[in-house]
This record gives C-alpha cells, sequence and structure tokens, in this order.
C-alpha cells in the first residue's frame, strides 16, 4: 500500500484500554538493532512511514532455512501488539460488516499508532527507538500476526515450498517443488503459543471460519490464500499442522510428460480417455501428487462443457481458470456447528450430499467429486451414474488397494449400503484406476528428496466371479524403473497410438 492511500481515510484514533499491557522497554530484546541515542525532546514519526513494507524478506538458501531473518523478532512483544491491535480494531469496527481490504487498512493505521506509541514509551524511558528497518519489520510481523499467518507467512510466501509439516513448534520441515526435505525454523516459542495461533487463525478465516478447540480437536481449513491447512491438537502428543501449497495449479499431462511423472504414452491413453468421457480414479498415498495429476488431467476436458466440482475444501481451483473451462460451478462443504440434531446435522452443515443434489439443476456435463475419504464415496458413485466422464481421487497403496478402499468407505457410509450394491456400483461406474507412486530418499549430503511417478493404470470391469469385478493391467511399472510402460490397451483405444511405434513394439 502507497501512503496517499490512507490520505482520505478518516477514522476516530483508538484510545487506549485499561485493560491494554504496558511494555517495559528495558526487557525487550537487547539484540534488536538499535538508533543513535535519544533526543531530548520525542520526535514524531513522519507521517508517510507505513508499518507494512510490500514483502518479507527472501528466505535464505535451503541449507541455512533456519536462519530466517524473522526470528530475529521479539515475538512474544508482536504477540501482545496483535491482541492490542485485535481488540482496537473489534472496537472500531463494532458490529458493521466491513471487507476484508478496509479491515487492512484500518489495521495498518492501528499498527502505525501503536509504534508511535511504544517510541515514545520508549523515549520516555530513556531507552534507544528502534531504527526504521526493525520498525518496519516489527509492524509487518504484527499486521501478519493479525490477518495472515504470523511467523508461517515467510514459508507460505516462498514459492520454492510446496507443504510445509508441523509436529510441534519448533519441529518443522518444508517440503521443496523439486521433492527435497528441508528442516525449517520454529514457528512458534511454544505448542500452546501455536495452538493459540491456529485457533486464532481459523476464527479469523475470511472464507471459511471454523472451531478449533478441546471440543474440536481438528482443523481442516481453506487458507485465504487458497492453500489447505490440517491441524491437530488435544489428541495428539504435540499440535501438528500440515499446509499444502497448490503450486501447479495450471499443470497439464504434457507438463507432467517433461517432469518425468509419466509417459508419452501414458500420457495419450489418458487425454484419451478423458476426452472420451470415462470415469477415472486417481489413487495413491498422501502427498504423491494425486491433485496435481487430477488437475492435469481435468484440463483435457474441453473448454465448452459446464463442470462441477464437489469439495471438502476446494483445491482443484478449476473456478479459478477460466481461460481452460468457460463455466465452473464450485460447490465447498462446510462442518456446522453445535450439537447435531436427531437427523445427525449440525447447524449450518452443507455436504458434499446436498451440494450434488442442488447441482442436477445447474445443467452439468460433468460432476467431479474431489477426494473420498469418506462418506464422499456415495457422492462419487452417484456422480458416476448420473453421466460419464467424472474424476474422482482417493488413498490407497497400490490401483488393487484402491478398490478394497472404496468398497470399505462405501459399507462405511451406512447401513443401508450392502456389500453387493457397492461393488456392482464400483465395478460398473469406475471404468480405470489411476495409481500414483512416491518414494522418499536420503540426499547424500543430507535432507532428503521424494519422487512421483504414474506407476500402474488398471481398467475395472463388472464380472461373475466370487469378488463381483475383474481387472486388466494396461499399464505397470518394470522393476527399477520410474515410469510406467503399455503392457496392453482396450482394443477402443487402439486408434490413439501409433500401431508401429508404441504397439507392434511390445512383441
Amino acid at each position: 500500500m502507497n501512503p496517499g492511500d490512507l490520505a482520505d481515510l478518516v477514522i476516530p484514533r483508538p484510545q487506549p484500554l485499561a485493560e491494554e499491557p504496558r511494555f517495559d522497554w528495558s526487557k525487550v530484546d537487547p539484540h534488536r538493532p538499535a538508533a543513535t541515542a535519544p533526543s531530548p525532546t520525542p520526535p514524531s514519526p513522519p507521517a508517510q512511514i507505513l508499518p507494512v513494507i510490500p514483502q518479507p524478506p527472501p528466505l535464505p538458501s535451503f541449507d541455512s532455512l533456519g536462519a530466517v531473518p524473522w526470528a530475529e523478532i521479539d515475538w512474544p512483544l508482536v504477540a501482545q501488539m496483535r491482541s492490542v491491535a485485535s481488540t482496537r480494531l473489534s472496537n472500531l469496527v463494532g458490529s458493521e460488516i466491513v471487507d476484508a481490504a478496509h479491515q487492512h487498512r484500518l489495521g495498518q493505521v492501528i499498527i502505525a499508532d501503536l509504534l508511535e506509541e511504544r517510541t515514545s514509551e520508549a523515549i520516555g524511558q530513556g531507552v534507544a527507538p528502534w531504527d526504521a528497518t526493525y520498525q518496519a519489520r516489527i509492524g509487518q510481523a504484527v499486521f501478519d500476526s493479525l490477518f495472515r499467518l504470523g511467523r508461517l507467512q515467510a514459508l507460505v510466501d516462498d514459492d520454492r515450498i510446496e507443504n510445509i509439516v508441523i509436529s510441534g513448534a519448533d519441529n518443522v520441515w518444508c517440503e521443496t517443488r523439486e521433492g527435497e526435505l528441508i528442516e525449517g525454523p520454529p514457528v512458534a516459542d511454544s505448542d500452546q503459543e501455536l495452538i493459540d495461533f491456529l485457533a486464532f487463525i481459523a476464527s479469523r478465516s475470511e472464507v471459511n471460519e471454523r472451531s478449533f478447540s478441546p471440543a474440536e480437536p481438528r482443523l481442516h481449513l481453506r487458507l485465504d490464500s487458497g492453500a489447505r491447512l490440517a491441524a491437530a491438537a488435544w489428541v495428539t502428543p504435540r499440535p501438528a499442522v500440515v499446509i499444502r501449497r497448490h503450486r501447479l495449479q495450471t499443470v497439464t499431462l504434457k507438463d507432467l510428460v517433461t517432469r518425468g511423472t509419466l509417459s508419452k504414452q501414458t500420457a495419450q491413453f489418458l487425454t484419451a480417455a478423458v476426452q472420451r468421457r470415462a470415469s477415472i480414479i486417481v489413487s495413491g498415498a498422501q502427498g504423491s501428487g494425486k491433485t496435481t495429476l487430477m488437475r492435469a488431467l481435468c484440463a483435457e476436458i474441453p473448454f465448452d462443457e459446464v463442470l462441477g466440482t464437489f469439495e471438502t475444501e476446494y483445491e482443484l481451483h478449476l473456478h479459478n481458470m477460466p481461460e481452460r473451462h468457460r463455466v465452473v460451478f464450485a460447490w465447498e462443504a462446510r462442518p456446522g456447528s453445535g450439537e447435531s440434531d436427531g437427523a445427525g446435522h449440525r447447524a449450518g452443515e452443507f455436504l458434499i450430499d446436498d451440494a450434488l443434489y442442488d447441482s442436477f439443476r445447474f445443467n452439468l456435463s460433468r460432476q467431479i467429486v474431489g477426494e473420498v475419504r469418506g462418506r464422499e464415496i456415495l457422492a462419487m458413485l452417484k456422480a458416476m451414474q448420473s453421466g460419464s466422464g467424472s474424476l474422482s481421487t482417493t488413498h490407497a497403496h497400490s490401483a488393487e488397494g484402491a478398490i478394497r478402499k472404496l468398497l470399505t468407505c462405501a459399507l462405511e457410509a451406512g447401513p443401508h449400503v450392502t456389500s453387493e450394491y457397492a461393488t456392482r456400483a464400483i465395478a460398473e461406474d469406475i471404468d480405470f484406476i489411476v495409481h500414483m507412486e512416491m518414494i522418499t530418499e536420503a540426499r547424500p549430503k543430507g535432507g532428503y528428496r521424494r519422487h512421483r511417478w504414474v506407476k500402474e493404470i488398471l481398467a475395472l470391469e463388472p464380472s461373475d466371479s466370487a469378488r463381483g469385478y475383474s481387472t486388466t493391467r494396461l499399464f505397470s511399472t518394470p522393476a527399477g524403473e520410474r515410469q510406467a510402460a503399455l503392457v496392453t490397451c482396450p482394443e477402443d483405444y487402439l486408434d490413439v497410438f501409433d500401431p508401429i511405434e508404441d504397439i507392434w513394439s511390445l512383441s
């Protein structure tokens, strides 16, 4: 924000509250950058100086990731200033509905006032005030703690980082876009501080407010930036957090071929499968690249088809790619709050089942259920039965394992789902299962590196056998390799490949 942006902003200056903490500046971090000795009369900060800088300082090389410059900041003081700023902002806004941009502007003014007050207090106590650089960094830290992700923000802003894994405030690992695992800096001074901050950002989310407390010990949250946060506390030894940044949103199958995730033959087959409206399940372990492959598959859907996506938290983000899909209706589930009613629903709850039911009035060409972890299986099957060309993901250790996983999910959805129905529906409605593999290797110089690729593709059909379905392995990864090769091809897909180069060579 430029200084001139606040020129026309007229708000009453908030008065200090009785409960506001007073700071003993002699106890503030003695190693902070110091300015020259204070002048006899307190100087007034220039009106044009704002505490918020455009972006945090860039992170250092990954070999010294723990030495983030922001670690020098007095974070306990930042937490106290954030608390005061939050109270002042709430008092200023009151019951009015204020959009995020206006809240941010008000927050900047409040933070500037706090910095001015603290400077005056420091001078009055004979303590050297902060220099301009450190003051700007403190202001940015308070702003990030109030409106963004606090000490996590520098990591989330770094494009080199794809996933952030936290098992306790001081046990932080960052996974880079190249698949490397590097130890990161502490994100809080204690586990309790981390829990308190998670509860704070959950309650202040602009997009989907959540509760995080001993009564609600798990948190699944789409952050305002679009990243996905999952957290647990009180039921784990230490607070556990994983933040996943959706870095490869505009990815294509061609891009994945270039990255070595799949072969050209595999990409040709999957392109044809999507365009011929086959229903496809992408399976794999956590973090194996299922959602990335899903986005690449969706990129092969013709531009003029009207799509509907159904997710617990937005991850596909197809509705943010108008250049790829003309119309995308995106539904996101909502957990609700309070006690459950007689039907087992909570106030404000909105399930994927509800969204799918409503979607039948939207003239959709395809209904895409983003992920199946439990009862979403019924919505996925209904989407596949209602049309063709649906896509979804699930966690499994193999393509065959994905079938068993889906059967388990269906049986757990309720007593009205029988084993016979679940088996028949899965066999009839799913055409192909694409399995993603991931391995983690130690690097010679320390750290770890992950590799991901399409390991196998199965075709699924109903059968009169005892298990009720049959499978045909179309692609498989040879021993010691990291790329699936064509094993056999369905007759109606033979035209996809060059008969001399791609098919006859198999013999």
